[in-house]
């Protein structure tokens, strides 16, 4: 009885442990977006959402900053989940478990520990410098592709480890090639969970500043992009500068904040999006 007991106490303490942590959580993001929204709610309305910056940046809006991120982080998924797709069905369905596979799940992993500014060093190397690319959104586009590369691969791999054996011992009892099978079994079967490195990346692909600092964000530009070789203004860039080397850093405050309020809006909007198309493939399949 005394060791039930103790057992019992232990399992209280250690689930008590765990609803605090989470709480903890909870309530840092709720003073994060707190904090976020009420310093930015007064910058908020039609006029910034919708018009191009002037006056130094101290008027008008962030409407090319808007469109930037939407672009970059839609071109950067656009690069990173096909190759991460495929990467992940090489490793998991044919790659098998021999010395070439290990090198190339070591590469993965230390590429996902590699800092964002390398990323955008190498970016600004290769493809703005080596292949002429300019600061442009298809370098933006590339390197944050390649920076979230290896979050897409995991999650892939990760989601068809997930597939019970039985469905391609199923497909493959009937006849149908191992490739038939990965194509109308396995993948749609795995996409759901592939979506949730999708999502992932592209939390990650919006709010960074480093990748596209060197490759595709400029300070200002009185134009939208018009094709893939235009650079791009874009919000994480735009807030940093806003905050760090603008020529009216106090009468901007607001600006700042109210920029990093839509900002955050943006994300959980394309997040939402891709969990809605998740939820209903994992309804579909």
């Amino acid at each position: 009885m005394k060791s039930i007991f103790k057992r019992k106490v232990s399992q209280g303490i250690a689930f008590s442990m765990f609803r605090a942590a989470a709480c903890i959580n909870v309530l840092v993001l709720a003073v994060f977006l707190g904090f976020i929204a009420i310093n930015g709610i007064s910058a908020i309305s039609w006029e910034f959402l919708t018009q191009m910056p002037r006056e130094s940046m101290t008027k008008g809006g962030i409407l090319p900053c808007i469109l930037g991120t939407i672009y970059i982080s839609l071109g950067a998924i656009l690069v990173a989940f096909p190759i991460g797709v495929g990467t992940a069905i090489y490793l998991n369905e044919f790659a098998g478990k021999g010395r070439w596979t290990r090198i190339v799940r070591m590469g993965i992993i230390n590429l996902a520990g590699v800092p964002s500014v390398v990323y955008g060093l190498f970016g600004l190397g290769f493809f703005v410098i080596m292949l002429n690319m300019g600061v442009s959104l298809l370098a933006g586009s590339l390197t944050l592709g390649a920076f979230i590369l290896p979050l897409i691969i995991g999650s892939a791999e990760e989601a068809l480890r997930n597939i019970p054996p039985s469905y391609r011992e199923a497909s493959l009892a009937l006849g149908a090639t191992k490739w038939q099978t990965i194509y109308k079994m396995v993948l749609p079967a795995a996409l759901p969970g592939m979506l949730t490195g999708l999502i992932l990346g592209v939390s990650r692909a919006a709010g960074e500043t480093a990748p596209i600092m060197f490759t595709a964000a400029v300070y200002y530009t009185g134009k939208l992009p018009s094709s893939v070789f235009d650079e791009i203004m874009a919000m994480p860039y735009h807030i940093y500068v806003l905050a760090t080397a603008g020529t009216n850093i106090s009468e901007t405050r607001h600006l700042q904040y109210g920029t990093a309020l839509v900002l955050m809006f943006l994300v959980l909007g394309l997040n939402l999006a891709a969990i809605i198309i998740r939820n209903r493939l994992q309804k579909k399949f």
